[in-house]
């Protein structure tokens, strides 16, 4: 993933109602009113919180008769896990090469 793949998700991730709601759809798609009850937050705020989740790949609307609830896309946060590791593997890396540096 490029940084230009990156920033929207981590721009989405930052907001702490966004965080709230992500992990609400992670145990079950749910519409923004039924988060609405779940979290301190208008269903309208929901809405627009759900509008920048879906614009940064993290959600998807599933209609569900005339109800539309929203599902977290797990490959989309699966591939923002996997460069995190390749950052975090890279930063290692150079750790340990200083270290062997300051060591040797």
């Amino acid at each position: 993933m490029s940084t230009e793949t990156l920033a929207p998700v981590f721009a989405a991730l930052a907001d702490d109602t966004r965080w709230q709601i992500l992990q609400e759809l992670g145990r079950a798609d749910l519409s923004a009113s039924a988060l609405a009850t779940v979290l301190p937050v208008t269903r309208q705020a929901i809405a627009k919180h759900l509008a920048v989740l879906a614009e940064a790949g993290l959600v998807e609307p599933v209609r569900v008769g005339r109800e539309v609830r929203y599902r977290a896309i797990g490959s989309r946060l699966g591939e923002t896990a996997r460069a995190l590791d390749a950052i975090g593997a890279e930063w290692d890396r150079r750790l340990a090469a200083i270290k062997r540096i300051a060591e040797g």
